[in-house]
């Protein structure tokens, strides 16, 4: 009976929203009379950061500080409609549309500012700041705040804007059965070291280490944070997680979570995240979609690293001590017996 050391590998690429196009998203962007900005949007933050990435995307697009900008999430009735908050569309498809109505409200933003600066609108650039300037003499300026003062009660504007994102139908071909099913794939690479215990079934998972490639990270905080959540959730999945341990038979189920097995945190292993970064050429500022493919690879890197390790390949999740050993027993039977 020994400790055995195994590694495995586990590799996947991630479609970007529904698959065959359709997939729409709107966005309404508006400047309030002192020049913050509201985008009001159906799309919903399930914890992954939609608000705060849709801050930026807005604020980078209308050239004012993100602090500047307010998210609106507040129902389908009020809100341009929006497929919903699923498919690791969020950052893609709702972010392309904020990028559109943020342009259109842009441009009557510099609309009003030329009118007021006496200049070609085409010859303003923001700050970033919360400023208007002409191009090459920063000293004829607008701050945005004036502007928008100037937009609701000197020149009648709105500054605003509409924005909708749709990925247009792939109809395969009829001779090939060739198509596009997705705009853009995020991909993944997880390395899982395990020692399983060949006397006991038990499970250790000594090292992850995982490889993204996301597009673009646009907040490269929240994207770690939410990778490194995500491996710890396919660990999870691998290893413990089950509300019917012995499906189809119900008998022996979880009743409430106080016998849902999780991993606590010394049992978490030690992670390692990699971010690379090749911009998709339809994503917002090149980002993808990574918010459920960080939790898939490692679920196969785990069992093929159990493989390694005793030579036994489970394929039932999740792999618990009691399957290890038995797959161990009918291995080590006599054939035929």
């Amino acid at each position: 009976m020994a400790i055995r050391r195994g590694r495995g590998v586990a590799a996947v690429n991630y479609p970007t929203g529904m698959n065959l196009g359709g997939d729409p998203s709107q966005a309404l962007v508006h400047s309030t009379p002192t020049g913050n900005f509201m985008v009001t949007l159906s799309s919903v933050d399930l914890g992954q950061g939609l608000k705060q990435i849709m801050a930026q995307i807005c604020a980078e697009t209308i050239g004012v500080p993100a602090e500047l900008v307010t998210i609106d999430t507040g129902d389908t009735d009020t809100g341009p409609h929006c497929m919903g908050t699923f498919a690791s569309r969020g950052t893609h498809r709702i972010g392309n549309a904020v990028i559109q109505a943020a342009t259109e409200a842009r441009q009557v933003m510099l609309e009003v500012a030329a009118e007021e600066l006496e200049v070609n609108a085409s010859d303003l650039e923001t700050d970033g700041t919360g400023n208007i300037h002409v191009k090459g003499a920063p000293q004829k300026a607008i701050s945005i705040f004036d502007t928008a003062l100037a937009a609701h009660f000197k020149r009648g504007r709105s500054i605003s804007g509409r924005g909708m994102f749709l990925v247009p139908r792939s109809y395969p071909e009829v001779e090939t059965g060739a198509m596009k099913p997705a705009t853009c794939y995020a991909h993944a690479c997880t390395v899982v070291e395990v020692d399983v215990d060949d006397e006991t079934g038990e499970v250790t998972v000594v090292s992850v280490k995982n490889v993204f490639e996301i597009g673009r990270a646009l907040n490269p905080r929240m994207v770690e944070q939410q990778l490194v959540g995500g491996s710890w959730m396919g660990l999870s999945h691998a290893l413990y997680e089950t509300t019917e341990p012995y499906y189809p038979n119900r008998e022996h189920g979880g009743t409430d979570f106080n016998q849902y097995l999780m991993p606590g945190p010394g049992d978490l292993a030690e992670t390692e995240i990699i971010v690379l970064e090749r911009p998709a050429a339809d994503g917002p500022y090149g980002a993808k979609g990574p918010g459920e493919m960080c939790a898939n690879p490692q679920i196969p890197a785990v069992a093929n690293a159990i493989f390694d390790a005793v030579g036994v390949r489970i394929d039932h999740l999740p792999i618990t001590p009691e399957r290890i050993l038995r797959a161990l027993r009918a291995q080590a039977a006599p054939a035929g017996a």
